[in-house]
């Protein structure tokens, strides 16, 4: 039985996104088999991973409408083991749609749900916002994983999501967990970085996931190639991030396989999604 997990801040630039895309290709490169969902219109995960967002027919958006069945709109991407259910600007106006709909918020979760027997882990990217999506998102997910930027700002508004996880664990959702709160764009050489970590760590003890995401180049840049950081650079300190922080997150969950203790797996993966992908160039320029 897989595992779903929500990427939810409502605040905006905390690092869900990158988060969501890097995380799920850990995972996936670790030989867990993982299903990316982008439940954000921006579509952020959707270009991020190399497919225009504008040339995607069956999107989250006609599933959750009932204009698609789940299955349709699910893609493969390079990196091994990883999938996508891509998002599309339409997204927007679902809220609005599904509005006078009874049980509206548990479209999302009735839809996913007959995907945990197929994926390892289901991962949804939430846009930045409280609205009725992220609220099917929560629904739907057995836990929810916070990105918190380590900056001045950081703990804001993070009471406001955690009153809103309560109330969904109250009301839609009585086993939604917080899986934990991820510190992310960290920056040694700054002693603010430092003081929000320890700040966090002082408020929120062991929700704190060990791992912590450094700023970093390389993690800025692979989007722009329709890749996750692990795809574009698997030796930068950010890919080294987010692959600690897969394990951090298989090892909580028990799942801990004997891959997971050394590099051959993500080296032959690696190499094999590369390879595929020299393969379609190739073949693009004949």
């Amino acid at each position: 039985m897989g595992k779903i997990i929500s990427i939810a801040n409502q605040k905006g630039g905390v690092g869900k996104t990158t988060t969501a895309i890097n995380l799920s290709a850990g995972l996936a490169v670790l030989d867990y088999k993982v299903l990316l969902v982008d439940a954000d219109p921006q579509a952020n995960a959707t270009s991020g991973l190399g497919i225009n967002p504008k040339s995607v027919e069956t999107s989250i958006y006609e599933c959750l409408i009932g204009q698609a069945h789940i299955t349709e709109g699910i893609k493969k991407i390079d990196t091994p083991n990883l999938y996508l259910l891509p998002s599309h600007l339409n997204l927007v106006g679902a809220e609005i749609e599904l509005i006078n709909l009874q049980d509206r918020e548990k479209l999302m979760r009735e839809a996913l749900h007959q995907l945990k027997e197929v994926f390892d882990f289901i991962i949804i990217d939430c846009s930045p916002s409280l609205g009725l999506i992220t609220l099917n998102a929560l629904t739907a997910s057995d836990s929810v994983i916070v990105p918190v930027q380590c900056e001045y700002f950081a703990l804001e508004g993070l009471g406001k999501l955690l009153n809103t996880i309560n109330i969904v664990q109250n009301r839609m959702n009585k086993n939604l967990e917080i899986e934990g709160i991820l510190l992310t764009m960290y920056d040694s050489r700054l002693r603010l970085s430092k003081q929000v970590v320890s700040e966090v760590k002082r408020h929120f003890g062991e929700l704190v996931f060990e791992t912590i995401v450094h700023r970093n180049t390389r993690v800025s840049e692979a989007p722009q190639f329709g890749q996750s950081v692990i795809m574009y650079d698997m030796q930068c300190k950010g890919a080294i991030n987010y692959l600690n922080l897969s394990k951090e997150l298989i090892r909580k969950n028990g799942l801990t396989k004997e891959a997971i203790d050394t590099t051959a797996t993500i080296i032959k993966n690696t190499k094999k999604a590369k390879a595929k992908k020299g393969d379609k160039k190739a073949k693009a320029k004949k």
